[in-house]
């Protein structure tokens, strides 16, 4: 009889999760939109062990996937203002130790899109934004990164004109500050990339 009734409590957590699997969700959204599966986490935290910058983080990389699982009120505002989404340096050494391969460097990357868009990244990470803006920039304006550009771009956003700025005689005489771009071929494809991202396009 006990066995009985186990199996039946399975059965229903089984229909109540596909009857929610699809629900309008902050979870949801992030797996229609990077097509990782976020239950496939189970919390055996190598993520977080190997990555980098675990010690700077606010949120560990496994407790963001658990908050996302959870989905309990005020997580969705706890992620999206965090510091660690912003940290993340998309190493994938957290995927590359993964034993269900969730590709967390591509789901970091749709929060901090998102972030942007609800207007809610942390103040901590504000020159690392400005960073983000200027090197996108540079990849839509000449398919490729151009690092005087990029440099130049960031430190008039950010102000900090004089960081790493004894650097810049020994990258020079090194060949690594082309003064002019060079751009890909096809500009035109880069930008509707940048399009299609910026209106929600699946294409």
């Amino acid at each position: 009889m006990k066995f009985v009734n186990i199996v039946e409590t399975i059965k229903k957590n089984i229909v109540h999760q596909s009857t929610h699997h699809h629900a309008d969700t902050f979870k949801s959204k992030v797996e229609e939109a990077t097509g990782v599966n976020i239950s496939h986490c189970y919390q055996c935290g190598k993520c977080t062990a190997g990555c980098p910058l675990n010690e700077e983080m606010d949120i560990m990389p496994n407790q963001v996937l658990r908050m996302l699982q959870a989905e309990m009120p005020g997580h969705e505002e706890k992620i999206l203002s965090s510091l660690a989404i912003w940290l993340c340096l998309g190493c994938d050494t957290c995927y590359s130790r993964c034993p269900q391969e969730v590709l967390l460097s591509k789901v970091m990357d749709f929060l901090r899109q998102e972030s942007i868009r609800q207007k809610k990244v942390n103040p901590k990470a504000k020159d690392i934004l400005k960073f983000h803006q200027a090197f996108l920039n540079s990849i839509k304006m000449n398919g490729k990164l151009h690092e005087v550009g990029l440099t130049i771009d960031y430190k008039l956003r950010s102000l900090n004109l004089m960081q790493d700025i004894m650097l810049a005689p020994s990258m020079a005489a090194k060949g690594k500050l082309a003064i002019f771009p060079h751009k890909v071929q096809n500009t035109k494809a880069i930008a509707d990339i940048f399009r299609k991202v910026s209106e929600g396009s699946q294409e």
